[in-house]
């Protein structure tokens, strides 16, 4: 992949490479993952849908492995969208603070820090998503469109529903356990584009042979 190129195809303008899009230095996408979105501009795919990402505030991170997908409208939701489970009351008093003015009160006080996001590779991310803070996805997983992922995803599971919920595993334990060994995504490209014909057929042999 050509590092300047936004758009795979000259012909489309609702798909890019995610990489070339993102400017924010906390979030980190992998080379050759696409977004298609054709109902905003996916340019502006930061402002969209990578929502109440504070990170000079909580110093959180969007992390994005190679060869994903991600569908249009699928939203990464951070902490600062939390409310505190601890306090007596859920009200964010702590972001107000300037119109009540207690002593000691931090921002971050308002809501519980779950942690980053974390996709890894060859993720297909389905149709408006929502992927709350502290998840993480494993190689290879799907998650349905309209899915709440709530909690982390294994590799190679197809998840669906709200929340999300595991639907089935894509292949069996030896072919998963294959796959994150290989670890095609990492090849040179000159390899994947050799072995591009035994990925699509399925051909598990052929790829460990490319």
């Amino acid at each position: 992949m050509n590092p300047d190129i936004i758009y795979p195809s000259q012909y489309d303008r609702f798909t890019v490479y995610l990489k070339n899009v993102v400017k924010n230095p906390f979030i980190e996408i992998g080379e050759d993952t696409i977004l298609h979105d054709f109902r905003h501009d996916p340019l502006e795919w930061e402002k969209t849908s990578v929502l109440y990402h504070y990170p000079k505030v909580n110093a959180d991170h969007l992390k994005i492995g190679k060869f994903c997908s991600i569908g249009a409208g699928a939203k990464f939701l951070f902490n600062a969208a939390n409310h505190t489970m601890h306090s007596l009351s859920s009200y964010p008093f702590p972001v107000l603070n300037a119109q009540w003015d207690v002593p000691g009160l931090k921002t971050t006080d308002a809501w519980d820090n779950h942690g980053d996001i974390l996709v890894g590779n060859d993720v297909w991310i389905g149709f408006e998503a929502l992927i709350l803070a502290g998840v993480t996805i494993g190689d290879g997983a799907i998650i349905g469109a309209r899915a709440v992922v709530t909690r982390d995803v294994p590799p190679y599971t197809i998840v669906g529903g709200v929340p999300a919920k595991a639907i089935r595993k894509r292949f069996d334990d030896a072919t998963i356990a294959e796959l994150r060994n290989l670890q095609w995504w990492n090849w040179p490209k000159e390899r994947i584009r050799r072995a591009i014909p035994a990925i699509q057929s399925g051909d598990l042999e052929a790829l460990k042979k490319s």
